[in-house]
């Protein structure tokens, strides 16, 4: 998460200033093929994997990785996960490998001070605690507490972790086409990544309990802007009502402080002078803050951010964002997708719940790897080809990680998974 500052003696904004802002950010006309990923980790203590790490080790680790970290961003999330962005590159097979070899190198590094790096959707060990001071994440924990919302807060900011694929927002008349098929496939590729099934020592009895964290925090703040999209008035004004819509979790301060909010106040509500939170009206500032709050399934930032994979092993989480690239981005692959996932379009919580076990989305997954797997990259073929033989028999990363942990305790799985 990208921690913007707002500037003093900005002007407030309107509603309608805030509107134009938000949509015109919205999206970035855009030729069709550039990608970006964004993988997160659970970082742990080798020797110690189900003891939560004090800030004071996990600290100096940001620089520590980037030195080594190749061109990847890294981030130190909430409850001490690792993000690393990769740079937008020009087709998946090359965003694939520079990831992959920034991983490698981030996990080597870690390695030589005694951590390891945990590839899964959630923590399945160690109880969610904050242990990032940022006053931005503090704000955002009391905002979730006040709210009636602490518990899938708590788990989002502090025990998930996800991959994230980033695609170009591509011509403005096929926006409300890739944002649709955005949005459709997204059930299906739920079900296909589930890997959170255990939590905090606990089977969930769900497939991503990630992605149910995800959506506890409710509609405003993260569910999916899809239904708003219309040929009326399109894509970015269709964002720009949700971000309007959308709770203001914090106002920023001087620096990097922040204010929470600790009622549930729009953006818009404030905009309007309806009410004034830290005492004043809102700035461009606060709204550009206020946007990286939003978190829906998928973000418009200029181009699209799809949110809702699960992190998997190093084994499946290639073959994940090179199916989702496939089926967003080749115009074959794509229209074949689009007519394998129509049934499966609004299944978020059966794919979250059930996963593959679900009839429809066992057989809308099946379809689609077939796909991916006939339309993959030469040098991705082989990892695309191994995740289908694993959706054909009806299992998901997550069920695998679930198999290890009845065999041999979660402790031990997390301890297997953390030195692999």
């Amino acid at each position: 998460m990208t921690v913007p500052c707002a500037p003093a003696g900005t002007e407030p904004l309107t509603v309608d200033a805030a509107f134009a802002r938000a949509a015109s950010g919205a999206l970035v006309e855009s030729e069709v093929g550039t990608v970006g990923l964004e993988a997160e980790a659970h970082l742990v203590a080798l020797d110690s994997v189900s003891d939560a790490l004090p800030w004071s080790r996990v600290e100096p680790l940001a620089a520590a990785v980037h030195a080594v970290a190749g061109r990847s961003a890294v981030t130190l999330e909430p409850g001490g996960q690792v993000e690393l962005s990769g740079l937008p590159a020009p087709d998946i097979t090359t965003a694939v490998s520079e990831l992959r070899a920034d991983v490698q190198r981030a996990r080597l590094a870690l390695a030589d001070l005694g951590l390891g790096l945990v590839y899964t959707g959630s923590d399945p060990v160690r109880p969610g605690r904050r242990i990032n001071p940022h006053p931005r994440y503090r704000a955002m924990e009391q905002h979730f507490r006040a709210t009636g919302r602490a518990t899938p807060g708590a788990v989002m900011m502090n025990s998930t972790a996800a991959i994230q694929v980033n695609l170009q927002a591509g011509p403005a008349d096929q926006w409300i086409a890739r944002i649709a098929q955005a949005h459709r496939l997204g059930p299906t590729l739920v079900a296909i990544s589930a890997c959170s099934p255990w939590l905090s020592r606990r089977d969930t009895g769900w497939k991503s309990a990630r992605q149910r964290a995800w959506a506890g925090l409710g509609a405003r703040t993260a569910g999916p802007v899809f239904g708003e999209v219309s040929t009326e008035d399109g894509p970015a004004a269709a964002w720009a009502r949700y971000a309007l819509r959308a709770p203001v979790m914090f106002v920023q301060g001087e620096g990097t402080d922040a204010v929470p909010v600790r009622q549930v106040v729009s953006f818009e509500r404030w905009a309007s002078g309806e009410v004034l939170l830290d005492g004043r009206a809102p700035t461009a500032a606060d709204l550009d803050v206020h946007l990286t709050t939003l978190f829906p399934p998928v973000r418009l930032r200029g181009y699209l951010e799809l949110r809702y994979l699960d992190m998997t092993p190093a084994r499946w989480w290639p073959a994940v964002a090179a199916t989702v690239s496939i089926l967003m981005d080749d115009p074959v692959a794509a229209d074949l997708a689009a007519e394998a996932t129509e049934p499966a379009t609004h299944l978020w919580e059966q794919a979250a719940r059930d996963g593959l076990e679900h009839p429809v989305l066992a057989e809308s997954a099946r379809r689609c790897l077939r796909i991916a797997a006939d339309r993959a990259p030469h040098a991705l073929a082989h990892a695309v080809a191994d995740l289908a033989e694993l959706v054909e028999a009806g299992r998901c990363p997550g069920d695998l990680v679930a198999k290890r942990v009845t065999e041999i305790g979660p402790h031990a799985a997390f301890q297997e998974l953390a030195h692999a």
